[in-house]
């Protein structure tokens, strides 16, 4: 049941819909594929959502061991635009996130989140991308009307525990998108895309049904007829009679979201570094005051020799 319900929730995040096929693509198939990130770099969100956008997110430069720190992702989005949705009418935009954190890092336990740092989390809800991968966070859909700013609260790992945890600097890889996907896990093309002849010649009808879908039929220079089957949502931009190309586009292009991915690096500090530090800083501090007073010091020999 659980599982049922971890991917809904991620189907609803990139936008796409259940099939046979489904396997082809992480999100739907956590044991095929581990990692969201493939080895070129590229987060597969990118697969569905084919427009890109910017994202941008914010860490602090360094975090202690076992500390609980914020990782703000912001999402920038017009909150005015409208997506097609899957019945082709028009609604709210909505955003979401995939977070790759570095191994050992992830999400913070309710009980460790301070209160302030909980009022900036807010109602976020956030899901692992699978059991054996902890320190990849996803989250969404959220409304964009809602904001633009997810604020995931992480824990730091603690080296003294895991010995596979270093005191070194570590990459964060962060992808976010807003809007409906342009391309279902079978390869097909969503109603938030457009659709092009597949053919070229001359448009002879043009139907359209009850539920807001169209048939274009185009007729060759062979003389055959070939069906455009164009679900609702986008606009159909040609008419009756018009002469077409093979691949021309026959409608608008209805996405006004896309996808955006970028990097940071975060440094897990060791605190016997801090310690040393502070412990040079006074040490530093005590050898100028010492050389102050012996030079104070020395100045009133020199004036009770001249005295003398």
């Amino acid at each position: 049941m659980k599982k049922n319900i971890l991917n809904a929730v991620l189907s609803l995040f990139l936008g796409f819909s259940i099939v046979s096929s489904a396997k082809a693509y992480p999100i739907f198939a956590q044991q095929n594929f581990e990692n969201p990130r493939e080895p070129n770099g590229r987060i597969v969100c990118a697969n569905c959502h084919l427009a890109q956008k910017t994202v941008e997110i914010e860490v602090p430069q360094a975090v202690l061991p076992n500390t609980v720190f914020e990782a703000v992702v912001k999402v920038p989005v017009d909150e005015q635009l409208k997506q097609v949705q899957a019945n082709g009418k028009k609604g709210a935009l909505n955003i979401g996130a995939v977070l790759i954190l570095p191994e050992g890092f992830e999400l913070a336990p309710a009980d460790r989140i301070p209160e302030e740092m909980k009022k900036k989390v807010g109602k976020l809800f956030f899901t692992p991308y699978s059991e054996n991968r902890k320190n990849i966070l996803v989250i969404g859909p959220w409304p964009a009307k809602k904001g633009t700013e997810l604020t995931f609260p992480i824990l730091s790992p603690d080296p003294a525990t895991n010995s596979d945890i270093h005191y070194v600097k570590y990459p964060i890889y962060v992808g976010g998108n807003r809007g409906r996907g342009q391309v279902y896990p079978d390869g097909s093309k969503s109603n938030n895309n457009i659709y092009t002849a597949s053919e070229a010649g001359k448009i002879t009808d043009i139907a359209v049904d009850e539920k807001g879908a169209s048939n274009v039929v185009i007729q060759t220079a062979s003389g055959d007829s070939v069906t455009e089957n164009i679900p609702a949502g986008p606009t159909v931009i040609v008419k009756v009679g018009d002469t077409v190309t093979n691949a021309q586009p026959l409608t608008n292009n209805p996405n006004v979201g896309g996808f955006g991915q970028t990097e940071t690096e975060i440094v897990l500090q060791n605190p016997a570094r801090i310690q040393g530090m502070l412990v040079f800083f006074v040490g530093a501090l005590l050898t100028q005051v010492m050389l102050v007073l012996k030079k104070k010091q020395y100045e009133k020999v020199q004036l009770a020799e001249m005295n003398f």
